[in-house]
């Protein structure tokens, strides 16, 4: 992020809170008064440390509160596994079924996946290119696994 100086960010806990969101995500922030990162004053980087020692604190807090709450409820009697329904189905979505020889052919005949997929869409199947793709990377490791059988 280029910024003209660093009052554009903003003064006290505005400044420190967005300095502290701009470290969290990685964002470097570079400075035309400073020519170049800008470097924040000690007293602002000790408070910076601060917070983060702190918010680490809180999010251990939390976990904690929620791990004594669920040995609570299991001790009273609760069981977390009624909530899940549906476990003997398979995870996850539904496969799509389409021809992976068409797939194979196509890709044989150097189109793209995106020209694959806009083919198979055209024949009435239903499909994304990364659905295309993936199945194709899995056509491959099936085919390299039983060649080496």
């Amino acid at each position: 992020m280029l910024i003209q100086d660093e009052t554009r960010l903003g003064r006290g806990n505005t400044k420190i809170a967005l300095f502290h969101q701009l470290n969290r995500l990685g964002v470097k922030v570079y400075s035309l008064t400073h020519e170049g990162e800008l470097q924040i004053s000690e007293s602002d980087s000790m408070v910076l440390q601060i917070v983060g020692i702190v918010e680490e604190y809180q999010r251990k807090i939390h976990n904690m509160k929620i791990r004594r709450g669920m040995k609570k409820a299991v001790a009273e009697g609760y069981d977390p596994s009624e909530n899940l329904s549906n476990r003997h189905m398979a995870p996850g979505r539904e496969r799509l079924h389409f021809p992976i020889e068409e797939v194979v052919r196509l890709r044989n005949n150097d189109l793209t996946f995106k020209d694959i997929a806009a083919t198979l869409r055209g024949l009435g199947y239903d499909v994304s290119k990364a659905t295309v793709h993936r199945r194709y990377k899995e056509y491959l490791s099936l085919e390299k696994e039983t060649e080496e059988l």
